[in-house]
């Protein structure tokens, strides 16, 4: 499914991004020679994950953007144990299918990308439909 696409997107429901720093991103990645992940990374802990997800480098949720090598290398087959989010899920697929030395990753741009609320000039937006969301 989606053979011809090269580049995909997660976005949380509650965020905004700004479509020329989508397309600035693609004309950049578009053809790039190695698996890319895009995102704001950080690490899972591990008391909170004492097993696969341990130690793994994982975007958080609110966009991430990541192309066709780093799907092809996923590792779907993962096992985990307890309830971990699914963004520290997507991580340890792509630490343990495809070598978290081997993708390229990528600090997004926050400047362009609004989650849970906007605010330009005297309109401000609360995009979260439950309050404590």
């Amino acid at each position: 499914r989606f053979e011809d696409k090269e580049l995909f997107i997660k976005l949380d429901d509650d965020a905004l991004v700004d479509i020329d720093y989508v397309i600035g991103l693609i004309k950049k990645y578009q053809g790039y020679h190695k698996p890319v992940y895009i995102s704001d990374h950080e690490r899972t802990q591990p008391r909170n994950f004492p097993d696969s997800l341990n130690g793994v480098m994982y975007g958080n949720g609110k966009f991430y953007m990541f192309n066709r090598k780093l799907v092809q290398c996923l590792d779907t087959d993962i096992k985990y144990r307890g309830s971990p989010n699914e963004d520290s899920v997507f991580g340890g697929m792509v630490s343990n299918g495809c070598g978290e030395y081997n993708v390229e990753y990528v600090k997004e741009d926050d400047r362009w990308i609004w989650h849970k609320e906007y605010t330009n000039k005297n309109k401000h937006i609360d995009l979260s439909f439950i309050k404590n969301h």
